[in-house]
Protein backbone atom coordinates (compact mmCIF):
# COMPACT_ATOMS: atom_id res chain seq x y z
CA UNK A 1 0.00 0.00 0.00
CA UNK A 2 1.32 3.59 -1.13
CA UNK A 3 1.47 6.06 2.17
CA UNK A 4 -0.97 8.96 1.41
CA UNK A 5 1.11 12.23 0.25
CA UNK A 6 -0.59 13.81 3.27
CA UNK A 7 -2.70 13.77 6.25
CA UNK A 8 -5.22 16.47 5.65
CA UNK A 9 -6.33 16.32 9.25
CA UNK A 10 -2.75 16.91 11.21
CA UNK A 11 -2.80 20.42 10.31
CA UNK A 12 -6.48 21.57 9.83
CA UNK A 13 -7.48 23.12 13.39
CA UNK A 14 -5.55 24.04 16.20
CA UNK A 15 -3.85 21.89 18.24
CA UNK A 16 -4.16 21.94 22.68
CA UNK A 17 -0.57 21.42 24.11
CA UNK A 18 -1.25 18.47 26.66
CA UNK A 19 -5.17 18.92 26.21
CA UNK A 20 -6.92 22.25 26.95
CA UNK A 21 -5.58 22.56 30.59
CA UNK A 22 -5.79 24.90 33.18
CA UNK A 23 -4.70 23.78 36.58
CA UNK A 24 -7.23 26.58 38.16
CA UNK A 25 -9.82 25.04 36.74
CA UNK A 26 -9.84 21.64 37.75
CA UNK A 27 -7.76 20.39 34.20
CA UNK A 28 -4.46 20.02 34.66
CA UNK A 29 -2.23 18.56 31.38
CA UNK A 30 -2.23 15.15 29.50
CA UNK A 31 -5.85 14.00 31.83
CA UNK A 32 -9.41 13.52 30.70
CA UNK A 33 -10.44 16.10 31.79
CA UNK A 34 -8.40 18.57 29.86
CA UNK A 35 -9.00 15.97 26.70
CA UNK A 36 -12.85 17.19 27.34
CA UNK A 37 -12.13 20.98 27.52
CA UNK A 38 -10.24 20.00 23.92
CA UNK A 39 -13.00 18.13 22.50
CA UNK A 40 -15.59 20.53 23.90
CA UNK A 41 -13.65 23.44 22.06
CA UNK A 42 -12.95 21.38 18.67
CA UNK A 43 -9.11 21.14 19.26
CA UNK A 44 -6.99 18.59 18.12
CA UNK A 45 -4.91 17.11 20.90
CA UNK A 46 -1.45 16.61 21.50
CA UNK A 47 -0.56 14.21 24.41
CA UNK A 48 3.08 12.52 25.58
CA UNK A 49 3.20 9.08 27.12
CA UNK A 50 5.41 7.41 29.27
CA UNK A 51 6.45 3.33 30.02
CA UNK A 52 5.32 2.13 33.50
CA UNK A 53 7.04 -0.28 35.33
CA UNK A 54 5.05 -3.25 33.69
CA UNK A 55 5.06 -1.93 30.27
CA UNK A 56 1.94 0.51 29.66
CA UNK A 57 1.89 3.28 27.81
CA UNK A 58 0.64 6.06 30.69
CA UNK A 59 0.23 9.44 29.41
CA UNK A 60 2.19 11.69 31.42
CA UNK A 61 4.83 14.35 30.27
CA UNK A 62 7.54 14.36 33.13
CA UNK A 63 10.16 11.17 33.50
CA UNK A 64 9.20 11.63 37.33
CA UNK A 65 6.10 12.35 39.18
CA UNK A 66 6.85 15.11 41.63
CA UNK A 67 5.78 18.06 39.93
CA UNK A 68 1.77 16.90 39.10
CA UNK A 69 1.64 14.39 42.19
CA UNK A 70 4.42 14.96 44.87
CA UNK A 71 5.04 11.11 44.70
CA UNK A 72 8.96 10.67 44.25
CA UNK A 73 9.90 7.83 41.61
CA UNK A 74 10.00 7.57 38.24
CA UNK A 75 6.91 6.92 36.13
CA UNK A 76 9.44 3.87 35.05
CA UNK A 77 9.64 2.52 38.24
CA UNK A 78 5.51 2.39 39.13
CA UNK A 79 3.35 0.12 37.80
CA UNK A 80 0.20 0.98 35.63
CA UNK A 81 -2.02 0.19 38.24
CA UNK A 82 -0.38 2.32 40.59
CA UNK A 83 -0.12 5.34 38.48
CA UNK A 84 -3.69 5.31 37.65
CA UNK A 85 -4.69 5.58 41.09
CA UNK A 86 -2.30 8.58 41.71
CA UNK A 87 -4.26 11.85 41.16
CA UNK A 88 -2.48 14.77 39.53
CA UNK A 89 -2.23 18.94 40.56
CA UNK A 90 -4.37 18.32 43.87
CA UNK A 91 -7.72 17.86 41.99
CA UNK A 92 -9.37 14.47 41.47
CA UNK A 93 -8.09 13.81 37.78
CA UNK A 94 -5.94 10.23 37.63
CA UNK A 95 -3.10 9.94 35.23
CA UNK A 96 -5.19 7.84 32.36
CA UNK A 97 -3.08 5.12 29.78
CA UNK A 98 -3.18 5.95 26.70
CA UNK A 99 -5.81 3.27 25.73
CA UNK A 100 -8.56 5.66 28.17
CA UNK A 101 -7.35 8.00 26.71
CA UNK A 102 -7.78 7.46 23.59
CA UNK A 103 -11.23 5.71 24.30
CA UNK A 104 -12.41 8.81 25.72
CA UNK A 105 -11.54 10.86 22.61
CA UNK A 106 -13.27 8.19 20.46
CA UNK A 107 -12.04 9.74 16.99
CA UNK A 108 -13.85 13.04 17.44
CA UNK A 109 -10.64 15.36 17.19
CA UNK A 110 -7.19 14.30 16.34
CA UNK A 111 -4.74 12.94 18.65
CA UNK A 112 -0.85 13.43 18.64
CA UNK A 113 0.89 11.55 20.46
CA UNK A 114 4.69 12.07 21.26
CA UNK A 115 6.85 8.86 22.61
CA UNK A 116 8.83 10.49 25.52
CA UNK A 117 12.59 9.25 25.32
CA UNK A 118 13.17 5.53 26.96
CA UNK A 119 17.13 4.00 27.57
CA UNK A 120 19.10 4.24 24.34
CA UNK A 121 17.96 1.60 22.04
CA UNK A 122 14.89 0.38 23.99
CA UNK A 123 11.71 0.16 21.71
CA UNK A 124 9.78 -0.88 24.23
CA UNK A 125 7.68 1.90 24.32
CA UNK A 126 7.34 2.21 20.98
CA UNK A 127 5.76 -0.74 20.32
CA UNK A 128 3.12 -0.71 22.72
CA UNK A 129 1.86 2.88 21.69
CA UNK A 130 2.09 1.08 17.57
CA UNK A 131 0.04 -1.60 18.84
CA UNK A 132 -2.24 0.83 20.43
CA UNK A 133 -2.67 2.78 17.88
CA UNK A 134 -3.00 0.57 15.46
CA UNK A 135 -6.37 -0.57 16.81
CA UNK A 136 -8.02 2.55 17.45
CA UNK A 137 -10.28 3.97 14.96
CA UNK A 138 -10.00 7.41 14.40
CA UNK A 139 -7.25 9.98 13.51
CA UNK A 140 -3.82 9.48 15.50
CA UNK A 141 -0.42 10.56 14.37
CA UNK A 142 3.21 9.51 16.17
CA UNK A 143 5.87 11.97 16.99
CA UNK A 144 9.44 11.67 18.75
CA UNK A 145 12.51 13.64 19.30
CA UNK A 146 14.22 10.67 18.97
CA UNK A 147 15.21 9.84 15.22
CA UNK A 148 15.72 5.87 16.24
CA UNK A 149 12.34 5.50 17.97
CA UNK A 150 10.43 7.96 14.26
CA UNK A 151 12.35 5.33 11.87
CA UNK A 152 11.29 1.95 14.33
CA UNK A 153 7.80 3.13 13.88
CA UNK A 154 8.29 3.06 10.38
CA UNK A 155 7.81 -0.82 11.01
CA UNK A 156 5.83 -0.76 13.18
CA UNK A 157 2.45 0.97 12.27
CA UNK A 158 0.35 1.03 9.30
CA UNK A 159 0.74 3.69 6.51
CA UNK A 160 -2.38 5.17 7.43
CA UNK A 161 -1.27 6.40 10.72
CA UNK A 162 1.39 9.27 10.29
CA UNK A 163 5.16 9.40 11.90
CA UNK A 164 6.55 12.25 12.73
CA UNK A 165 9.92 13.72 14.10
CA UNK A 166 10.10 16.74 16.93
CA UNK A 167 12.92 19.14 16.83
CA UNK A 168 14.33 22.44 17.89
CA UNK A 169 17.60 24.51 16.32
CA UNK A 170 19.64 24.17 19.68
CA UNK A 171 19.75 21.51 21.91
CA UNK A 172 19.82 23.45 25.47
CA UNK A 173 17.84 20.90 27.62
CA UNK A 174 20.28 19.32 29.95
CA UNK A 175 18.92 15.78 28.36
CA UNK A 176 20.90 16.35 25.22
CA UNK A 177 24.24 17.02 27.88
CA UNK A 178 25.62 13.62 26.55
CA UNK A 179 25.12 13.92 22.43
CA UNK A 180 28.37 14.82 20.58
CA UNK A 181 28.41 17.78 17.64
CA UNK A 182 27.38 15.24 15.17
CA UNK A 183 24.63 14.17 16.36
CA UNK A 184 23.32 17.55 17.40
CA UNK A 185 23.72 18.78 14.07
CA UNK A 186 21.69 15.41 12.58
CA UNK A 187 19.53 16.85 14.81
CA UNK A 188 19.19 20.53 14.19
CA UNK A 189 19.38 20.26 10.60
CA UNK A 190 17.32 17.13 10.08
CA UNK A 191 19.84 15.00 9.05
CA UNK A 192 18.59 11.83 9.84
CA UNK A 193 15.42 12.61 7.64
CA UNK A 194 16.74 9.60 5.09
CA UNK A 195 16.22 6.86 8.13
CA UNK A 196 13.14 8.71 9.85
CA UNK A 197 11.15 9.66 6.43
CA UNK A 198 8.68 11.93 8.67
CA UNK A 199 4.87 12.50 7.18
CA UNK A 200 5.37 15.74 9.62
CA UNK A 201 8.04 17.83 12.03
CA UNK A 202 7.17 19.36 14.55
CA UNK A 203 9.24 22.84 15.83
CA UNK A 204 10.20 24.98 18.30
CA UNK A 205 8.50 27.83 17.61
CA UNK A 206 11.23 30.28 18.39
CA UNK A 207 13.24 28.68 16.27
CA UNK A 208 10.93 30.00 13.64
CA UNK A 209 12.31 30.71 10.31
CA UNK A 210 15.12 28.05 9.84
CA UNK A 211 16.56 25.94 7.15
CA UNK A 212 15.41 23.12 8.22
CA UNK A 213 11.25 23.30 8.18
CA UNK A 214 11.68 25.81 5.31
CA UNK A 215 13.01 22.79 3.48
CA UNK A 216 10.79 20.17 4.78
CA UNK A 217 7.92 22.33 3.62
CA UNK A 218 9.03 23.40 0.31
CA UNK A 219 11.21 20.17 -0.90
CA UNK A 220 9.65 17.90 1.08
CA UNK A 221 6.05 18.78 1.19
CA UNK A 222 5.38 17.43 4.81
CA UNK A 223 3.44 19.69 7.01
CA UNK A 224 5.07 21.90 9.94
CA UNK A 225 3.79 22.40 13.41
CA UNK A 226 5.03 24.80 15.81
CA UNK A 227 5.21 23.63 19.80
CA UNK A 228 4.74 25.56 21.83
CA UNK A 229 2.79 28.60 20.90
CA UNK A 230 2.35 31.30 24.33
CA UNK A 231 2.33 34.31 23.36
CA UNK A 232 1.02 36.51 20.14
CA UNK A 233 4.18 36.78 19.15
CA UNK A 234 4.75 33.14 19.41
CA UNK A 235 1.39 32.87 17.18
CA UNK A 236 2.80 35.18 14.43
CA UNK A 237 5.71 33.24 13.47
CA UNK A 238 3.55 29.68 13.92
CA UNK A 239 0.88 31.92 11.13
CA UNK A 240 4.33 33.06 9.04
CA UNK A 241 6.44 29.69 9.15
CA UNK A 242 4.65 26.75 9.72
CA UNK A 243 1.18 25.15 9.21
CA UNK A 244 -1.04 24.55 12.41
CA UNK A 245 0.17 25.54 16.28
CA UNK A 246 0.34 24.09 19.43
CA UNK A 247 -0.67 26.09 21.71
CA UNK A 248 -1.66 26.44 25.53
CA UNK A 249 -2.57 28.88 28.22
CA UNK A 250 -5.55 30.91 25.52
CA UNK A 251 -8.54 30.22 23.36
CA UNK A 252 -7.00 29.81 19.75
Amino acid sequence: MARPPAFAWLTARPIAHRGLHDRAAGRPENTIAAARAAIAGDYAIECDVRISADGEAMVFHDAALGRLTGETLPVALRKAADLGRLTVAGTPETIPTLQAFLAEIAGRVPLIVEIKASPAGDLALARRVAAIAAGYDGPVALKSFDPQVVAALRGLVPDTIPRGIVGETSQDDPAYAALTDVARRALSDLLHIGETRPDFVSWRVDDLPCAATHLARVLGHLPVMAWTVRTEAQRRLAADHADQMVFEGFLA
